[in-house]
């Protein structure tokens, strides 16, 4: 038997062994998982309310225009550009400073930044680059830092602006420094391939084109930042931070001690129970509630644009690299958000606060870990910092929880793994844990 035949039933047995256990997983979870009790039972429904609320407030507005972005870098970008100003041999200060800026721009979460960074990566960025862009398309969120200064205070929203500017720059270098003979290879394997074709259109057109799709993203998924004015129908009001609203329910973290809840705790409340919601009259407001017309706006200049200069050949082979994108990437989004939510609910924030106390490297360790894993959507980790503040949480592993926070999450892993692989995966993981975990010591021992 040659060489490559057993490489190449190795590969078919290793997928095979893979699909095996998620089967075994599955079926232990199914034959062991104590239904009967009370924790367990509220942790599964509070699993699918998350899934719930991914679904119906943030797959069709982000994760797909996300997925359109992704399928179209693939398509329509000249991989020479990519090469140019993102891949391994390029100028290091641009590539970099090219990296943070475009990742800056999109203000999205990690899962949706994914798909973007899935297209570049694979288009022949750099590892260190694109590991820059990852890092700073949901943590460079100029609208979350500003946030974070009003709530949370001037200087951690100071230390948290510098701290991902840098965090971008930092892990792009290692892992780019980390996996320098992998990236040698990846760049000796692309010299070897055929020179790309010419473009097809100016350069101009495909900015053009692109500054349009990332504008639909941006405004279909311009986020509320939940201040309001809550009136149950049982009369009185209080002022909290709207966190999620379902079909029939909503959602709310209190800005003020209601009806026996203490500032700071969570409460449920079904629609019928609520005769009013009044929302917060700001510049940020009044933009999520134009988001659509703006949106529409941006996906009608898109769908112009496609209509006039792209062919019926590139339209499909779009929609064809978008669909496989979709394929490999909303499973194990959906599958990361439910598990987040399961464990999510049997974590109380009153113990998660108990753990990051102090300043200590522990706590600090203990705040980015569970940054590292959990799921935050765009600006939602500001009220669940001010929450935990108020239970006790100190300012450096507060800090390093929104350094880590954004930008990974369980999600984020499992796609991560399967488009740069295990080993990546866990050394971008857990330099961000790191390089957290020591900024929020030093941010906690000059507070």
């Amino acid at each position: 038997m040659s060489a490559g035949s057993m490489v190449g039933r190795l590969g078919r047995l290793n997928g095979e062994l893979k699909i095996f256990a998620w089967m075994l997983a599955v079926f232990l979870l199914a034959y062991y998982l104590p239904l009967s009790n009370p924790k367990v039972t509220a942790a599964i429904q509070e699993a699918f309310r998350l899934l719930q609320w991914y679904a119906r407030n943030h797959t069709l507005a982000c994760v797909v225009p996300a997925l359109f972005i992704a399928g179209a870098v693939i398509t329509f970008l000249s991989q020479a550009s990519v090469m140019r100003y993102l891949g391994p041999n390029s100028n290091k200060l641009t590539a970099y400073s090219v990296a943070s800026v475009s990742g800056g721009i999109l203000a999205v979460c990690s899962c949706s930044v994914l798909p973007v960074f899935a297209g570049i990566y694979r288009l022949g960025a750099g590892l260190g680059p694109a590991s820059a862009f990852l890092y700073s398309g949901p943590a460079i969120n100029i609208l979350a830092i500003f946030l974070t200064a009003r709530v949370l205070g001037f200087s951690i929203g100071l230390w948290r602006a510098v701290g991902a500017v840098a965090f971008a720059f930092v892990i792009g270098l290692l892992m780019a420094t980390i996996f320098r003979k992998e990236e040698v290879q990846r760049v000796a394997a692309q010299a070897a391939m055929p020179e790309p074709e010419a473009p097809k259109r100016p350069l101009w057109k495909t900015s053009v084109f692109f500054v349009c799709l990332v504008a639909f993203l941006v405004f279909s998924d311009w986020y509320n930042p939940g201040d309001v004015v809550v009136r149950p129908a049982a009369g009185g009001q209080f002022a909290a931070v709207a966190l999620q609203e379902t079909r029939d329910d909503m959602m709310f973290q209190l800005k003020e001690d209601w009806a026996g809840h203490r500032i700071g705790e969570k409460v449920t409340l079904a629609k019928k129970d609520i005769a009013g919601v009044e929302e917060a009259k700001t510049w940020v407001i009044a933009v999520y509630h134009a988001r659509w017309y703006l949106a529409g706006a941006m996906g009608f200049a898109v769908l112009l644009m496609t209509w006039r200069w792209m062919d019926r050949e590139e339209v499909g082979q779009w929609m064809h690299n978008t669909w496989d994108f979709a394929k490999l990437l909303v499973p194990l989004l959906f599958g990361g958000v439910f598990v987040v939510g399961f464990i999510g609910a049997l974590i109380p924030e009153t113990y998660v606060a108990t753990l990051v106390g102090d300043n200590s490297l522990k706590s600090n360790l203990v705040s980015s870990v569970i940054g590292a894993f959990w799921y935050f959507a765009t600006l939602t980790e500001i009220p669940i910092c001010e929450a935990l503040g108020k239970l006790g949480m100190a300012p450096g592993p507060m800090l390093a929880l929104l350094l880590a926070g954004p930008a990974v999450s369980l999600p984020n892993m499992l796609v991560l793994r399967s488009v740069m692989g295990t080993k990546k995966m866990l050394v971008f993981t857990g330099l961000t844990v790191v390089m957290a975990t020591i900024t929020g010591m030093v941010y906690g021992a000059v507070k």
